[in-house]
């Protein structure tokens, strides 16, 4: 089951429709119905089923824990793949833990009425429901989409492979496409900007570090993308990374442009990125956020014209064989590859396949473990080489060396299973 109908819903729902023979039966629930049905003639249009099977589309507000475990129970789901607003993550776990079934999603919890939770964010919601998964034996993955989640496993696979110990992460996201519009979000413009309206939190010397946003920049030379701006952010991934890696410095940069900052800036300075509602001269009351997503493009309506490539990966420093290594593991992902396949740009696709990947990893058993985890936590090998037969594959800068990383053996490298399982139990 995909909660969901937006862009990222849309490349869940291909995705999974291309390894039904794997995922089975697959039912798309949001409360616009509508969508969820352009979804299903969307796969059938592409003829993306694997094999013939069953693939509805449900009408539903989420936020009714008892209606939904109803559906749950009644198309016998046994993965239930959260892609839909942050707002209803609580309601869904409460769902998938009611019906045993498994539970995927690719951000942290938010409340729609508070946009300033302390560090670290996955303890104020998620975290404290770990007794009642494992307790209930269900399977609850967090944070699997690109980042949080892929540039998670980045981090395993480096813990394991690459380093005998790391002093500093810096997880680096930048779109370097161009979608052809004056101005506009790649996803949901109300989760887009309260991302920046708040404070910045890092993680840094061990403790966390408050910053504003764009207050920060740092210049990165990166693949195929070349020279980009980003800047200090907060970001879901750096509130378990601290958590389950002894590393003293985890930051995340997002790229920005000067359009997108000056245009930011002047909207959240006069008030209309506020979720606090407001009283206009007619009496009416409104929520300025809301007007202004109203007023922006459909994300989902940037993919046909979006042209370029996203650059993500993490940057990681440490010691290796007694002397300081780097590494730069990330993907290259082409927006107009992505549209071609599954009519979506980059931004859904990097954050839509791997949930996929993650439904296909628990329905095989490899990462149905029964109780609450961070990507981190589980091993990175059979993720990133689902990843790689998915269209996200992952490549490697060391030193001169930059190469395509094969999973092919999907087998540990030097002390991995020694030095997962001490980071797991920690």
């Amino acid at each position: 089951m995909i909660i969901g109908a937006g862009g990222v819903g849309h490349v869940v729902a291909h995705k999974c429709a291309r390894h039904n023979d794997e995922l089975g039966d697959i039912h798309i629930v949001s409360r616009t119905g509508e969508k969820c049905r352009e979804i299903v003639q969307s796969i059938r249009d592409k003829h993306a089923m694997k094999r013939p099977g069953v693939i509805e589309a449900h009408e539903l507000d989420v936020m009714d824990e008892t209606a939904l475990a109803g559906l749950i129970a009644r198309t016998g789901t046994r993965i239930v793949i959260n892609v839909g607003s942050t707002f209803v993550n609580m309601s869904v776990l409460s769902a998938c833990i009611a019906t045993g079934a498994a539970y995927i999603d690719t951000a942290i919890h938010e409340d729609p009425l508070r946009n300033d939770e302390p560090p670290p964010w996955y303890a104020n919601y998620e975290w404290k429901r770990k007794t009642e998964c494992r307790q209930a034996g269900v399977t609850a993955i967090l944070g699997a989409g690109f980042d949080p989640g892929v540039v998670n496993a980045y981090a395993a696979l480096a813990d394991l492979e690459y380093f005998d110990r790391m002093e500093s992460i810096d997880i680096i996201d930048v779109n370097a496409g161009d979608h052809g519009e004056y101005f506009a979000t790649n996803f949901d413009p109300e989760i887009n900007f309260r991302e920046f309206t708040t404070d910045v939190w890092s993680w840094q010397a061990g403790e966390w570090t408050r910053n504003r946003m764009f207050e920060i920049r740092k210049d990165w030379d990166l693949p195929i993308v070349g020279k980009r701006a980003t800047y200090l952010t907060g970001h879901d991934e750096i509130h378990s990374l601290q958590h389950f890696l002894d590393v003293p410095d985890i930051r995340f940069w997002m790229g920005f442009g000067e359009r997108y900052i000056n245009v930011f800036n002047v909207l959240n300075n006069i008030g209309l990125l506020s979720e606090q509602p407001v009283v206009t001269a007619e009496g009416e009351e409104i929520v300025p956020l809301k007007v202004v997503k109203a007023a922006l493009p459909d994300p989902a309506s940037l993919a046909p014209n979006y042209e370029g490539k996203t650059c993500i990966g993490d940057l990681v420093r440490g010691i290796r064989n007694g002397e300081k290594h780097e590494i730069f593991i990330y993907n290259i992902c082409d927006h107009q590859e992505a549209f071609d396949e599954v009519g979506s740009q980059a931004i859904s696709y990097t954050a839509g396949v791997p949930a996929a990947a993650a439904a296909r990893l628990i329905a095989n058993g490899r990462w149905d473990v029964r109780r609450m985890a961070n990507i981190e936590e589980l091993p990175p090998r059979p993720f990133l080489k689902a990843l790689d037969e998915m269209g996200l594959p992952t490549r490697l800068r060391d030193g001169q060396r930059d190469v395509r990383l094969s999973f092919e053996d999907d087998k540990p490298g030097r002390s991995a299973s020694s030095q997962h399982s001490a980071r797991t139990n920690r």
